[in-house]
């Protein structure tokens, strides 16, 4: 039998100003994901790798990703997911092409594609027939973020919150996949519980694009976490969470208000302390208004960033532009991208089947 099926992974944005581990929006950057499964044709190239597997990557992060699928995060989530149930290996003859336009390190969820992706690769490869709901589950047993787990599978401006676990028999959670995938046995506890975690869907006003503007410089998650406060003051507590609950109902309004969503977007739980690690951020933050720039409506970092995504209606290219010229004078280059909300989340498509 063969097979041939595509995967098609939307990066994310999250935090959107206020909400901090919260909210986050898919974005039409992709992570696509080819898949031929042909025994006759690929079967003994395939063995020689431990788990059947030929794979192939090119875009952002070529350089750098490992092929061998024990050790590239893609397969090496697809494998729990297929261990999960039952299933060790990838057929012979499995064929896997990728190519990435998310860029590593930026702040657009690019670990979370390819967790997300592998979830549904396991899925799709195992004939599994999971729900997106339930291969959420599979991703946040890894990736324990679900701002932009959930909006990258889910698509769209998403809200969501992890249940928390109690059973100790979860705790291989925090460990490295590959150490996960290595101390996997029949009667471990490590497949996902039901119910992960919860999101909701918000409204987005279509007029809405997202201008992102890229430094070309990359800031690890872990080491934009390592700056961020134990505890915060209750007063910046509630400063977000009032703007959090304006910011969800006003980007879904058919006129969108900058007047309402640009003070909205204001955060004090990570981009203050955040600011160290990128250079200009501050400026571009508190200098960039709808009174300086027709159209824009907001303007936060990106996930852990340094990524600076900007909402706005019109006039895209000269926010872009000032941005980026004002980025220049602290000698940080930068790419910028005009994107939307990928709405679908990510898909599954099967080509052929024989």
């Amino acid at each position: 039998m063969s097979r041939e099926f595509t995967i098609k992974v939307p990066a994310s944005s999250a935090n959107i100003g206020p909400g901090f581990d919260v909210l986050g929006i898919a974005l039409n950057l992709y992570l696509s994901i080819n898949v031929k499964i042909d025994a006759h044709q690929y079967g003994e190239l395939s063995l020689q790798d431990p788990n059947n597997c030929i794979l192939s990557y090119e875009g952002e992060g070529a350089d750098v990703v490992p092929l061998q699928s024990d050790k590239n995060l893609l397969t090496q989530m697809a494998l729990y997911v297929l261990r999960c149930h039952g299933i060790n290996h990838f057929p012979l003859g499995t064929k896997i092409s990728v190519h990435n336009q998310v860029p590593f390190g930026r702040g657009l969820g690019s670990s979370g594609t390819a967790v997300v992706g592998g979830a549904l690769l396991g899925n799709a490869i195992g004939e599994l027939g999971l729900s997106k709901q339930r291969c959420l589950d599979y991703c946040l047993m890894v990736e324990r973020h679900p701002d932009n787990i959930s909006a990258t599978m889910m698509g769209g401006f998403v809200g969501s919150f992890l249940r928390q676990l109690s059973d100790k028999g979860y705790q291989l959670v925090h460990q490295p996949l590959k150490n996960v995938l290595e101390n996997f046995s029949a009667d471990s506890t490590i497949d996902a519980p039901l119910n992960l975690g919860t999101h909701v869907t918000y409204n987005w006003c279509q007029k809405i694009k997202c201008v992102a503007i890229i430094p070309q410089f990359e800031v690890s998650t872990s080491k934009s976490r390592s700056v961020l406060p134990e505890s915060y003051k209750r007063a910046d507590v509630v400063f977000n969470l009032q703007r959090l609950a304006v910011l969800t109902s006003a980007v879904g309004s058919d006129i969108p208000d900058p007047a309402l969503i640009y003070p909205a977007m204001q955060d004090r739980l990570h981009q203050p302390y955040r600011k160290a690690l990128i250079p200009g951020l501050s400026s571009v933050v508190s200098e960039f208004t709808p009174q300086t720039h027709t159209g824009l409506l907001g303007i936060c970092l990106s996930g852990a960033g340094p990524t600076i995504l900007c909402l706005a209606t019109e006039n895209f290219e000269r926010i872009a532009r000032d941005i980026v010229a004002r980025f220049k004078q602290e000698k940080v280059e930068c790419k910028w991208l005009l994107l939307e909300p990928a709405y679908d989340g990510a898909t599954v498509e099967e080509v052929s089947k024989l």
